[in-house]
């Protein structure tokens, strides 16, 4: 017997979404596919919690920080545990922000390190995510992509201290002791 996968449609997502069936399903699009979102554990809530608040307190007046809300992709619709997007918040009124709205990216992974530098790397990079950031928790550093070429990146760059400044906000220093 062989598996048929089918692939859904950002369009037929919205219709699936809006008859309830997903409701409480912890799952998300990614290139077309439903897929399974791993449960949160302490410390993931914790430094996800922590760097939002901060970013919101450095980003006030420049961007909007969501945390673990949609963001509507070509084939995809993903739940990024943080998403810094354009102003004003108006934008996202009648919709979730698109590829082009997004100034960056942010996963907190534990269990799910491996997809994230994998197949949300992929997905974002193919999509022209200018930055896209992973907060590693077991290895305690930031895996920072750039430069997005084709459905990968070509700048990955992993920090364990020090500051560093997101690219659409060169003048914005973040410590990562705030974050990691």
């Amino acid at each position: 017997m062989h598996t048929i996968r089918y692939k859904w449609s950002i369009e037929r997502w919205h219709k699936l979404i809006e008859t309830g069936l997903l409701e409480d399903e912890p799952v998300e699009l990614l290139n077309g596919e439903i897929v399974r979102v791993s449960p949160e554990g302490v410390e993931h809530r914790k430094v996800n919690d922590r760097t939002a608040d901060y970013l919101r307190e450095l980003m006030r007046g420049q961007a909007k920080v969501y945390e673990a809300h949609p963001v509507t992709l070509d084939d995809s619709e993903p739940e990024p545990d943080i998403a810094i997007v354009q102003l004003p918040v108006s934008l996202y009124d009648d919709r979730h922000p698109l590829a082009e709205d997004i100034y960056w990216l942010i996963e907190v992974s534990d269990k799910t390190l491996q997809k994230d530098l994998e197949q949300k790397a992929v997905t974002y990079a193919s999509q022209s995510i200018q930055e896209y950031w992973i907060i590693d928790l077991k290895n305690k550093k930031l895996i920072v992509h750039t430069h997005p070429k084709g459905n990968n990146y070509s700048q990955i760059i992993e920090y364990k201290k020090g500051v560093i400044s997101p690219q659409a906000f060169p003048n914005i220093s973040i410590e990562l002791t705030e974050i990691l």
